[in-house]
């Protein structure tokens, strides 16, 4: 199986630049062309939230037509940016939104490698909570599985990345250390995939990796200073593909770029390498 991953949409309405400089639709429906091109397509996509930039109604209804060519299933879930009735409302047709009552979290089991969503949403707020009831809820639905290879997916990664700026507006450390409590119970699980930080980072976590994926239009600054200023750059959006081995036992992942480049160029011709 291979899954895919966006993240970090921003998506707004009235031909509107994200804070008046990435034009965040183009960025999808790039990233949209270029996953329905590829050889080998996801058997399924998940988008790790911040769907749009404002929550509105008029938001979702554009995304939804953007996303409306991608040629496999995917499965949506809340950032801060998002407002949880309103993203029900626009997708009435995506079931597994309406799973986890207030929250939007949801199990789906229709593919070799399960997904587990959870909601780290705080309503008006940046920063991400995980509420106790959902932290038993994801203990029970993991013992319910033991042996099917699961990830887990959600918006605030459980971990500091060292920008200063957004590990402020990150998950708290209570919440990080109860998650990877719960996490490291279940040793099915291969990754904890995550979004909110608009770049690749990659940590050990709870006895497994927990990561972060591109923005799929702009990227957070590269900076480690904890006081550097919040910003962003336009380096190359990205998206990224999970791929699961089933005769390795294992889930390997991939990082790509969203654009068109040169190549490819092959390294050998009829007489073998090329000088």
């Amino acid at each position: 199986m291979i899954l895919g991953q966006i993240s970090d949409l921003h998506i707004k309405t009235d031909g509107k630049k994200s804070y008046r400089v990435v034009d965040t639709a183009e960025s999808l429906r790039r990233c949209v062309a270029q996953v329905n091109g590829l050889r080998q397509k996801p058997d399924a996509v998940v988008i790790t939230g911040d769907l749009v930039d404002f929550g509105k109604p008029s938001e979702y209804d554009f995304l939804r037509k953007l996303l409306a060519p991608l040629r496999m299933p995917y499965y949506l879930l809340p950032g801060n940016h998002d407002e949880r009735q309103a993203l029900r409302a626009a997708f009435p047709d995506h079931a597994y939104l309406q799973q986890g009552g207030e929250r939007i979290e949801y199990v789906i089991d229709d593919h070799p490698l399960r997904i587990v969503a959870l909601d780290t949403v705080i309503p008006r707020s940046s920063n991400g909570a995980l509420a106790p009831g959902s932290l038993r809820w994801l203990d029970d639905v993991l013992a319910a599985q033991p042996h099917k290879p699961t990830v887990v997916a959600m918006h605030h990664p459980p971990f500091a990345t060292g920008i200063g700026h957004m590990d402020d507006i990150g998950l708290a450390q209570s919440d990080i250390q109860a998650l990877e409590a719960v996490v490291r119970k279940h040793p099915q699980v291969e990754r904890v995939l995550c979004g909110h930080l608009h770049r690749s980072i990659q940590r050990r976590f709870g006895g497994t990796v927990a990561s972060t994926c591109p923005g799929v239009s702009h990227q957070v600054l590269l900076d480690l200073d904890p006081q550097a200023a919040s910003c962003f750059v336009m380096e190359p959006a990205g998206f990224q593909l999970h791929w699961w081995d089933e005769v390795g036992r294992g889930l390997v992942s991939h990082t790509a770029f969203v654009g068109e480049f040169e190549g490819p160029y092959p390294f050998y011709d009829g007489d073998g390498l090329i000088d």
